[in-house]
């Protein structure tokens, strides 16, 4: 066997860790344990919470890995962005290995980890253009190579993971919302709210979410004086705000395709995917499959297992690092918000 990255994420409620295989990217294990059940009870993350969870998983999780501690290469682990809280328990487990295996250090943005998980076990294909939809994160940004990356739009407010997390909790339906939501919403009726589409009249280039979340608290408020079916109520909601989300969305996508088709041929990429937690999502899927159908781009998804954070994706990009020889000292610091790619 060649010598493996041991990776680390705990940017959020997940604690993970992955070996992967440098030569070959295979992936030799993994496992990633959630903590939902325990936060699903206050509807969101408790920082303090995952904190202290993260503290109890990661050393269970890397227990398990001890018999392949002798052909590790480097340790990887998630720097940015994330809650500073939970980053700093992957990074002082990090360096404790790191230090005591003598190893080098690899410091990950899980943003480009979301970006990998296409690419797990496989060579990456670049240019493309990358749709990231999170709890904590909306944009569209394209990516040439592994260091050439540019946003060109990202959410002024909400993600659109975080609006399903927000409408789910307003209805009382429980954490994390993305799920229930879309569940709530097979057995909707999409048209029976006219929700705004965000920013339809706006000349920004942008992601926005708060105002259509507004317009859903306004109408479960609307709700309370009124005698209903409340469950067909509760699928009507959820089924009217996914299909408005979407629709924003893919508007903002297709002026994005738009705007590829307008560079020169060889600047053009062919390819184009969605990455992060909330690329899931059925419905979004099946809208964006139709765009890039309409532009002539091959569509590229991540496996469902690895669309939320993972140490596996981690592991994925750390090789990239380490084929290109960028290592990081002691002094690497867990960065809450995104700086840079």
């Amino acid at each position: 066997m060649s010598g493996l990255i041991l990776s680390i994420e705990s940017s959020c409620d997940d604690s993970s860790i992955a070996l992967t295989e440098i030569q070959t990217k295979k992936i030799i294990f993994h496992q990633k344990i959630s903590q939902e059940k325990e936060h699903s009870a206050f509807g969101g993350v408790v920082p303090e919470l995952a904190s202290r969870l993260h503290a109890e998983l990661l050393p269970q999780i890397l227990e398990k890995t001890q018999s392949y501690l002798k052909d590790l290469k480097a340790i990887a682990v998630t720097t940015q962005p994330g809650l500073n809280i939970t980053l700093l328990e992957g990074l002082m487990m990090a360096k404790t290995l790191a230090y005591a295996l003598n190893l080098p250090l690899i410091g990950v943005n899980h943003l480009k980890g979301h970006l990998y998980s296409l690419f797990l076990e496989k060579d990456s294909i670049f240019p493309l253009g990358v749709l990231l939809v999170s709890g904590g994160h909306s944009m569209l940004f394209e990516a040439r190579s592994f260091t050439e990356m540019k946003i060109v739009a990202r959410s002024i407010d909400d993600s659109f993971g975080e609006s399903f997390d927000k409408v789910s909790k307003m209805l009382g339906l429980g954490y994390p919302g993305g799920p229930i939501v879309e569940s709530y919403a097979k057995n909707g009726n999409d048209l029976a709210f006219s929700f705004p589409l965000p920013l339809k009249s706006k000349k920004q280039f942008a992601f926005s979410f708060s105002g259509l979340k507004n317009a859903v608290r306004l109408e479960i408020e609307k709700s309370k004086t009124k005698t209903m079916d409340l469950e067909r109520f509760k699928a009507d909601i959820c089924a009217s705000f996914q299909r408005v989300a979407v629709e924003h969305l893919c508007q903002k996508c297709n002026i994005f395709l738009q705007q590829n088709q307008q560079q020169d041929k060889q600047c053009q990429w062919k390819h184009f995917a969605i990455v992060g937690g909330a690329s899931a999502n059925c419905l979004l899927r099946e809208k964006i499959a139709k765009l890039c159908e309409d532009y002539a781009l091959i569509l590229l998804l991540s496996p469902l297992e690895y669309c939320s954070d993972n140490a596996a994706m981690i592991g994925r990009v750390a090789i990239e690092s380490y084929m290109q020889k960028e290592f990081d000292d002691f002094n690497l610091q867990a960065i809450p918000k995104m700086q840079t790619f």
